[in-house]
C-alpha cells in the first residue's frame, strides 16, 4: 500500500504481480495505476506526432492513439504520459518531434484528437488508457531552445498562442495533466496557483489529477525539497514523479503544521477519482488477449 502509481512496467503479468501486492495485501487495497510513455505507438510504431501532424487528418490522430491505447492496455498499462500539446517554434528545440509544430489550431485538432483516440468514448474501457496533456504550461518556449530553461512571455501571447492546445485536450476530457519542468515568468510550474488553479480548475474545469514531470518538484527556486514539496502540494500538483519529495517530506509538513491536510486529502481525491474512472477498483488486473 506504499505505491500509489507505478512508472515502467510494461509487461501484463508483472503489472499483475505488483497489483495483486496493492490490492489482496495492503491495509486498504487501493490498485495501483500504472504509467507509461506511449507517444507514437506501443508494439506497432507509428510516425512520430511532428510527422504525423504533416497529414493535417484528425482521424488518423485518433485511430493510431487507439491501436497505441489498445497494445498498452493489454500489457497492464492505464495510463500514458501524452499527448504533447507544446506549442514549439524554436528548432533548436530537442523535443519538437514529440508534438504537433508551430500552429496553435493544428496542436489544438491533435490534442482532441489523441485524447479521444487514448480514452475512448468510455475511459474503463479495457481497450482504452488515461491520457495526459503536457507540458503545462508554455514548455515549449523555453529560451534559447534549451531544455528545462525559463520561459518569459507576456500573458496575451501565453492565452493567445501557447494554452489553446492545452485546452482542447481538457475540454476533449483528458484524465490528468503534466505540469512543465519550466517557470513561467519566474514562477514554477508545479508551484504557480495561477496556472493550476485559476485557469486549469477554474477556467477549464479540469477534474483530474496533475502529476509533475520527471523531478519537477525539486525546481530550484525553493531553498529545499522540503519548501519545495509544500509549494507544490498547495498550488495543486498532486503527484510527485521521481523526485521523492512528497514521500519524503509530505508526512513531516503536515505533523508540524506547515502544511494543511487538505491539501493532502484533495491530492489524493483527485487520484482516486481517477482510478474510479478506470475501473480499477472493479477491475484491477490486465487480461491478456486470448492467442
Amino acid at each position: 500500500g506504499r505505491i500509489g502509481s507505478f512508472i515502467g512496467i510494461d509487461d501484463a503479468d508483472k503489472a499483475n504481480y505488483l497489483q495483486r501486492i496493492a490490492v489482496e495485501e495492503s491495509r486498504l487495497g487501493i490498485p495501483i495505476i500504472f504509467g507509461m510513455d506511449v507517444i507514437h505507438g506501443h508494439k506497432t510504431i507509428f510516425p512520430i506526432p511532428l510527422a504525423e501532424a504533416c497529414s493535417f487528418d484528425p482521424e488518423l490522430f485518433k485511430a493510431t492513439a487507439e491501436i497505441a491505447a489498445q497494445e498498452a492496455a493489454e500489457d497492464g498499462i492505464n495510463w500514458t504520459f501524452a499527448h504533447m500539446v507544446d506549442i514549439a517554434r524554436d528548432a533548436r528545440w530537442g523535443r519538437c518531434a514529440e508534438g504537433a509544430g508551430e500552429d496553435t489550431y493544428l496542436a489544438s485538432v491533435f490534442a482532441e484528437a489523441k485524447v479521444r483516440g487514448f480514452q475512448g468514448n468510455d475511459i474503463s474501457d479495457r481497450n482504452h488508457v488515461a491520457a495526459c496533456i503536457k507540458h503545462f504550461a508554455a514548455y515549449g518556449a523555453a529560451e534559447g531552445g534549451r531544455d528545462y530553461n525559463t520561459v518569459d512571455m507576456s500573458r496575451a501571447k501565453f492565452l493567445e498562442t501557447y494554452f489553446p492546445p492545452y485546452a482542447a485536450g481538457i475540454k476533449a476530457g483528458a484524465a490528468t495533466v503534466m505540469a512543465a519542468f519550466n517557470d513561467l515568468n519566474g514562477a514554477p510550474c508545479t508551484t504557480d496557483k495561477y496556472l493550476l488553479q485559476t485557469l486549469l480548475r477554474g477556467e477549464l474545469g479540469f477534474d483530474g489529477f496533475v502529476i509533475s514531470d520527471a523531478n519537477g518538484i525539486d525546481h530550484g527556486t525553493a531553498q529545499t525539497s522540503e519548501e519545495a514539496a509544500a509549494q507544490a502540494i498547495e498550488a495543486g500538483c498532486d503527484m510527485d514523479l521521481g523526485a521523492n519529495s512528497y514521500i519524503n517530506h509530505l508526512e513531516g509538513l503536515v505533523s508540524d503544521g506547515r502544511v494543511s491536510e487538505e491539501y493532502i486529502d484533495r491530492a489524493v481525491r483527485n487520484i482516486l477519482r481517477i482510478k474510479l474512472a478506470l475501473g480499477l477498483f472493479e477491475r484491477p488486473y490486465a487480461v491478456k488477449p486470448d492467442k
